[in-house]
């Protein structure tokens, strides 16, 4: 099953998170995977959190790859550039790049007008969700069109068709989420002429370190938060998102995909993976069918 046996891989914000699951399932399938992040062992980001790009690194060696960890804050375009230098020195070539840079959580303001959001907080949110993505393209993708059949995934929260639909949260994180499913289009554009593909691609509703943290819950325990937050009944591991993207790095006709934007759950259609209790979430069908219509929460049919 090591069908990206040779491929080199870059998860641009791997420490936690969608990123650290998509690094994992890259290593599982036989993928040599740069993992990138701000916080080490030896020193932490502005999140303050426990997480590290080396244990992510761990992770994707015992899956069966080979696990890189660099250190790298994807806004400065100096730490990048060295980034990128490194990877075509040591490995000559880029296959997959993943663009998952967030770290914008705290920084949220749920349901506050643009006149009294923080504006600090909200330019800081744009900076984190779309400067890193482009910067981190800048620099790496004249390594990998030397390649056909490269790929470039945009991580973002919500489906296109989902948000252009709905309001998310306030103007800075619709602007933040949403930017990043057009970058993908404008990607799929630039890129077509090298034979490579780019897509954004979303998870539903991750149990991520800090989602648990903030329910209190354990993976083994985690459907106790349902008491908290029925709806969380449809939610998924970071691992599913990362089998996504997997799928999409080893299908030779992913050209199909090219500017699109998808949902973890809509792959899992496709290519008939599952999360690792053995069910196929489909969040964004749920949320818009189920939760958005003031439904009680059922997720039957919908994992």
């Amino acid at each position: 099953m090591k069908y990206l046996d040779g491929k080199v891989a870059l998860v641009a914000g791997a420490t936690r998170g969608a990123g650290r699951g998509i690094a994992v399932e890259l290593g599982a399938a036989g993928a040599t995977v740069y993992v990138t992040g701000r916080t080490t062992r030896a020193q932490r980001s502005e999140y303050n959190r426990p997480e590290t790009i080396e244990e992510t690194a761990e992770l994707v060696n015992r899956a069966g790859g080979c696990g890189i960890a660099v250190q790298v804050d994807h806004l400065d375009p100096v730490q990048v550039q060295a980034l990128i230098a490194r990877i075509e020195n040591e490995q000559g070539r880029l296959d997959i790049l993943v663009n998952d840079i967030w770290g914008g959580e705290n920084l949220i303001q749920w349901q506050v007008p643009v006149w009294e959001h923080s504006l600090d907080q909200g330019f800081r949110m744009l900076r984190l969700a779309i400067d890193t993505h482009i910067i981190t393209s800048h620099f790496a993708l004249p390594l990998l069109i030397r390649n056909k059949n490269g790929l470039v995934v945009e991580i973002t929260d919500g489906t296109a068709e989902y948000n252009n639909q709905n309001y998310r949260l306030s103007m800075f994180y619709d602007l933040a989420k949403s930017s990043v499913i057009r970058m993908a289009r404008s990607l799929a554009h630039e890129l077509a002429p090298y034979y490579c593909t780019a897509v954004a691609v979303t998870p539903g509703w991750m149990r991520s370190e800090i989602m648990l943290e903030h329910f209190g819950v354990k993976e083994e325990n985690w459907r106790d938060a349902t008491e908290k937050e029925p709806h969380f009944i449809i939610s998924e591991t970071p691992r599913y998102i990362g089998r996504a993207i997997a799928a999409l790095a080893g299908d030779p006709e992913v050209a199909r995909w090219n500017g699109d934007s998808v949902s973890s759950g809509q792959l899992a259609q496709v290519y008939g993976f599952y999360d690792l209790d053995g069910s196929q979430p489909d969040c964004w069908r749920y949320i818009e069918e189920v939760q958005d219509a003031g439904k009680p929460a059922n997720a039957s049919g919908y994992r």
